[in-house]
C-alpha cells in the first residue's frame, strides 16, 4: 500500500467494515511508520440482496445472516476504540425499505454507527481504494467494481475522481432476475447481458469521449474470472477479452450452477458467476474494453485510507462544503462569521446539553457555511432550499444520513421552528439536533444585518430545555433591531419546546 504521512509515534488500528449486498468484508490494519499495514481480513458471504423481495423488504433470515456475521466481526474489534471503526452499507440496505432496524440492530452489535452511503459516494470509495493499492501512474484510469446489488464505474486521475456512476445492476439481483432457479442457458444469459447493456447505456458515450489509459477490476466478480482465466492459461497478468469470452463459453456449456467447479473459486461465488459474468461482458463490450487489471483494493481499503486522512485532518467532507459555497456564491465573509459564533455558543453549553462529540462540532460548522445555499435559487424561503440541495445532491464524504441530519439543521435555521421535521430522523438524533439547531438559530440572528464587527461577548447557559442567554449591559438596548428579533425567538422556540431567556 501507498505510504502515508504518519507522525505520531503511536501505530494505532483503523477498522473499514464494508456491508456489502453479496458479502460483508472487514480489514484492520495498523498505521505503522507512515503506512497502513493489514494485519486482519474477514469476508463472509451473506447474500443480503438475495433476501429482498418485490416490496424492497429484507427478509427476517437475510437480516439475520447479516447479524451473525456482525457478531463475529464485532469480536475481532471490541478492544479497539470505536472512533478507529467505520461500518457502511451499500445497495441492499439502499434499496431496503425496512432497514432501520438492522440498522439499529447492527449498531447494538458494533458499537458504532452504520453509515449508508449513496451509490456514488460507494464509488469515490471503491476508486480511492483502489488507487492506493496500485502503482500511482499518470494517466486516466477507468475502475469497474461489479457487487452485489450494483455496479460502480469510475473514471479518475491518481486519487481524483473525474466521472462517478453506480448502477442498479450486480451479481446477486441479476442472478435472482435471471437465473433464480440455478439453471444456465444461452438465452438467459444473453437477457442478462442485454439488461446489462441498456443500464451501460446511460454513461456510455460520455465517458468513451473522457477516455483513459488503463482499465481496473475490482471486488469478487471481476476477482473470481480473472483467477478462473488463469488458472485455465487464457490469461496472465490481464484479464482479457478473449480469455473472458472463452470463461464465459465454458460456463455456458453447463445447465446448473452446481456443476460449476473453478480452480480457487468457492461454491458461493460459483452460485452467482453467470449474472456476474453476464454484467462484466456486457462492460467490456460497452466500453470497448480490450484488457483489465485487477485490484485487491476496493471499497473497504478506501475507507481505511478516508479515516487515516481524517487523522491528518484531511476531510473529504471539508473540500466538499467549501466546493458548495462557491458553487452557490455564498457569502463566505457572514457564513465563516455565524460559524464562529455557532461553535463559540456550543463551546459554551456541550457540557450540559450532551454536545460534546466531534460530530457535533463538524455538524454545525458545515451547516453554518452552507445555510444560504439556497438564496442561489430564490431569497423567498431561501432556508428550504438550502435544506432540499443538502439533502438531495451528491456530497463526496457525507453519507445519507449526513445529509439528512445536515439539511434538517439548515432547514431549521431560521422562522418556524421545524420540530415535525426532526420527528423524521432517527430517534437516537433528535434531541441533540433539536438542540443544535437552536445553536445555530440564535448564531444567524446575532449576524443577521450582516455587520463586519465582532458578536459581543454573550453568556449562554442552559438546563434541559430552558437557554437563557446575557449580553454586557445596555447591549440589547443598542441594537433594537437584533432585541426584536430575539423577542421573536422566544416564541419559535416555544413552539418547539424551549424557554428563552434574554438579559
Amino acid at each position: 500500500m501507498n505510504s502515508i504521512d504518519q507522525s505520531s509515534p503511536q501505530s494505532p488500528l483503523l477498522a473499514a467494515i464494508d456491508l456489502g449486498s453479496n458479502s460483508f468484508h472487514m480489514v484492520i490494519a495498523r498505521l505503522e511508520q507512515g503506512e497502513l499495514k493489514p494485519i486482519e481480513v474477514m469476508s463472509e458471504k451473506v447474500q443480503l440482496a438475495a433476501g429482498l423481495d418485490s416490496n424492497s423488504m429484507l427478509s427476517d433470515e437475510a437480516a439475520q445472516r447479516g447479524l451473525d456475521c456482525l457478531n463475529r466481526f464485532a469480536q475481532r474489534t471490541q478492544d479497539q476504540p470505536r472512533d478507529s471503526i467505520r461500518c457502511v452499507g451499500t445497495n441492499a440496505l439502499r434499496a431496503a425499505r425496512n432497514a432501520e432496524h438492522f440498522i439499529e440492530q447492527a449498531e447494538k452489535i458494533l458499537g458504532i454507527p452504520l453509515e449508508i452511503i449513496a451509490g456514488r459516494e460507494e464509488a469515490r470509495l471503491i476508486f480511492l481504494g483502489v488507487s492506493h493499492t496500485l502503482p500511482d501512474n499518470f494517466g486516466r484510469r477507468l475502475v469497474i467494481d461489479i457487487g452485489g446489488g450494483s455496479t460502480e464505474c469510475i473514471i479518475g486521475e491518481r486519487f481524483e475522481p473525474l466521472e462517478l456512476e453506480s448502477l442498479h445492476m450486480g451479481c446477486v439481483s441479476y442472478n435472482k432476475r435471471f437465473f433464480s432457479n440455478g439453471r444456465i442457458s444461452r438465452r438467459r444469459f444473453k437477457a442478462a447481458r442485454t439488461a446489462a447493456q441498456q443500464e451501460l447505456q446511460s454513461l456510455q458515450s460520455r465517458y468513451l469521449k473522457h477516455g483513459w489509459s488503463s482499465s481496473v477490476g475490482s471486488s469478487g466478480t471481476i476477482k473470481a474470472a480473472w483467477m478462473a482465466c488463469q488458472a485455465h492459461g487464457w490469461c496472465s497478468e490481464k484479464l482479457t477479452r478473449e480469455a473472458l469470452q472463452k470463461l464465459c463459453d465454458h460456463i455456458l456449456n453447463l445447465d446448473h450452477v452446481d456443476q460449476i467447479a473453478l480452480v480457487g473459486i468457492k461454491p458461493e461465488r460459483c452460485a452467482v458467476l453467470p449474472a456476474g459474468l453476464a454484467i462484466l461482458s456486457a462492460v467490456f463490450d460497452s466500453l470497448k474494453i480490450d484488457a483489465m487489471d485487477f485490484s485487491y483494493g476496493a471499497l473497504r481499503e478506501g475507507l481505511l485510507y478516508e479515516s487515516a486522512g481524517r487523522l491528518r485532518h484531511e476531510d473529504v467532507r471539508q473540500r466538499t462544503t467549501d466546493a458548495l459555497m462557491q458553487r452557490y456564491h455564498v457569502d463566505s465573509e457572514h457564513a465563516l462569521r455565524v460559524e464562529a459564533t455557532v461553535l463559540m455558543a456550543l463551546a459554551e453549553v456541550k457540557k450540559d446539553w450532551q454536545l460534546e462529540g466531534e460530530t457535533c462540532h463538524d455538524m454545525l460548522s458545515w451547516a453554518a457555511r452552507t445555510h444560504e445555499i439556497g438564496l442561489t435559487i430564490s431569497h423567498s424561503g431561501y432556508h428550504k432550499h438550502s435544506a432540499y440541495l443538502l439533502a438531495n445532491s451528491d456530497l463526496p464524504g457525507f453519507t445519507r444520513l449526513d445529509q439528512q441530519l445536515l439539511g434538517t439543521l439548515v432547514r431549521g435555521h431560521r422562522r418556524k421552528f421545524p420540530k415535525d421535521d426532526f420527528r423524521l430522523l432517527p430517534q437516537r438524533y433528535q434531541q441533540s439536533y433539536r438542540r443544535l439547531c437552536v445553536l445555530l438559530r440564535l448564531a444567524c440572528i446575532l449576524h443577521r444585518n450582516r455587520s463586519i464587527n465582532r458578536t459581543p461577548a454573550f453568556d449562554l447557559k442552559v438546563n434541559d430545555n430552558r437557554i437563557a442567554l446575557s449580553f454586557p449591559d445596555h447591549w440589547l438596548d443598542a441594537h433594537s433591531l437584533t432585541h426584536a428579533d430575539l423577542i421573536s425567538e422566544q416564541e419559535l422556540l416555544a413552539t418547539g419546546g424551549f424557554e428563552l431567556v434574554l438579559s
